[in-house]
């Protein structure tokens, strides 16, 4: 008989605790209160334990390996939200370790994570293709990494909160490279460039552009350069931003220097210019600063080592940069008849616009130089003779003695009023003695050797730059320099034995 003390056996609830083990060990489904949420997977004495999946009404889920009841392990996790999926390491429900993260936007993250975010080294794949391996810290690229962008470029180095920011080196795809200093994701700070055109920039740099950045070309010397017929001369230019500072941070840009001789259209000979031009090209003049037109005109380059003619020495450096910068006389008989042109006001022919843009030359032979830390010379330039396609129209002051009564048939020549006259061999011996003026003919033939020089006039000299691609996107404009070459002084005649 039982005691009083004990229950009764059919009181029990029979095999109570055996049954709890049933349901909670093994594998079971499990649907919380909260029906958002349901579990199907192992337990283990009463807890999710083992590999389980626990799925989220809004078709999210997570499957993987659960400890204690917490997400714990190597498992896989699916938002519906944004699509994405990630599959990896897992603390207490968090990415946390080495994990696989699949964009649905595009791109991809394999590396570390840290409490749900990117932080540590890693690889990151964006929708654009772009790849980035380096480190990571909540979520964005921070630290030491390298990044290759879909257009090929290039950079390795110190990044800040996503941004290129510290020291890092860009390969850009044409060739180019910058080493030095970033800011922002921009240069910022002391840089080197070397540019794909051979444009070398070292120094300083502020927000993407040179501290010092070249903006114009400039030939140094008097504002009007004179020179012998025959001479040669050394020109030596500069690089120079707006404020006028040498850029000597910068070398390599490209120039060419070419020549241009003054083109006028008289008033009076609409169909005359100081050369004709024959051939059947059809081009503009060029318009220069200095109030006038030109034309494109051949310069020659002296034999390798061959002494600049005419050259001086000073010891001002400036002094040398040209011959004659004193005025000499006589002056030009071409400028004289230049101010008398302007004076008369007849109509123009643009009939005669014959020359040759800078990019179409066919005749002219220019010289290339590249820029050292902001300067170049340009060694021994002359001007050569005409080219067979120019026919000189020049104005003799006088004509010679053995000539001084005698004039050709219907010769013209300018009148006191600029016009143009006739003069028949019956009016020549009733006319007064020839007044010194400038005639229109065909030049003689020199004696003195200068039928292979320039004539005396007015001229152009240009340097452009032809750097290719440009730098930065930009061009610098052409420096024109005015050049008027002063007639040399006769030889005497060679004496008779």
């Amino acid at each position: 008989m039982a005691s009083a003390d004990q229950e009764p056996e059919k009181s029990r609830p029979p095999y109570q605790g055996s049954m709890r083990r049933m349901v909670r060990d093994g594998y079971g489904h499990y649907l919380y209160p909260n029906t958002f949420f349901r579990y199907e997977g192992e337990w283990k004495d009463g807890k999710k334990h083992g590999h389980g999946k626990l799925l989220f009404k809004d078709g999210s889920y997570y499957d993987g390996e659960f400890v204690d009841g917490e997400i714990i392990g190597m498992g896989q996790r699916y938002w519906s939200s944004s699509g994405n999926i990630y599959s990896g390491q897992f603390v207490l429900g968090e990415l946390h370790g080495h994990g696989v993260m699949i964009y649905k936007e595009g791109g991809k993250y394999e590396g570390e994570f840290y409490q749900g975010m990117r932080e540590g080294h890693g690889s990151l794949t964006d929708k654009n293709g772009q790849v980035y391996q380096g480190a990571f810290h909540e979520n964005k690229k921070h630290g030491v990494g390298q990044m290759v962008f879909n257009n090929g470029d290039s950079y390795e180095g110190d990044w800040i909160l996503d941004q290129r920011q510290g020291h890092g080196v860009m390969h850009y795809a044409d060739g180019s490279i910058y080493k030095g200093q970033w800011r922002n994701n921009v240069f910022n700070g002391q840089g080197l460039m070397i540019h794909c055109s051979g444009i070398i920039y070292d120094g300083l740099w502020i927000n993407g552009y040179p501290a010092t950045q070249a903006s114009k070309i400039v030939i140094l010397g008097p504002t009007v350069i004179k020179m012998v017929q025959g001479s040669s001369i050394t020109l030596k230019v500069q690089l120079q931003t707006d404020d006028g500072e040498v850029v000597r941070s910068e070398s390599g840009r490209a120039l060419k220097i070419w020549a241009g001789v003054r083109y006028v259209q008289l008033s009076a000979f609409s169909n005359l210019s100081f050369f004709k031009v024959t051939g059947d090209a059809e081009v503009k003049p060029i318009q220069t600063p200095f109030g006038f037109e030109c034309i494109a005109y051949p310069l020659t380059l002296p034999a390798s080592g061959e002494p600049e003619m005419g050259s001086s020495k000073s010891e001002h450096p400036e002094d040398d940069l040209c011959f004659q910068k004193e005025d000499l006389e006589p002056e030009s008989l071409l400028e004289s008849l230049l101010y008398r042109a302007k004076d008369d006001p007849d109509d123009q022919d643009e009939e005669s616009q014959l020359t040759s843009s800078p990019g179409n030359q066919t005749f002219s032979s220019p010289h290339y130089q590249q820029v050292n830390h902001g300067y170049a010379e340009f060694h021994n330039v002359s001007l050569a003779a005409p080219p067979p396609e120019y026919h000189p129209i020049m104005f003799l002051d006088s004509i010679p003695n053995k000539n001084e009564d005698q004039q050709p048939q219907d010769a013209e020549c300018l009148d006191n009023t600029g016009n143009p006259e006739k003069r028949s061999p019956q009016s020549r011996d009733k006319s007064p003695p020839r007044q010194k003026g400038p005639w229109l003919n065909q030049p003689p033939s020199p004696t003195d050797g200068s039928s292979s020089m320039a004539y005396p006039g007015e001229y152009v000299i240009m340097v452009q730059e032809i750097t290719t691609p440009p730098f930065l996107g930009k061009t610098l404009p052409t420096a024109f320099a005015h050049l008027k070459v002063l007639p040399r002084e006769k030889q005497p005649p060679p004496e008779d034995p």
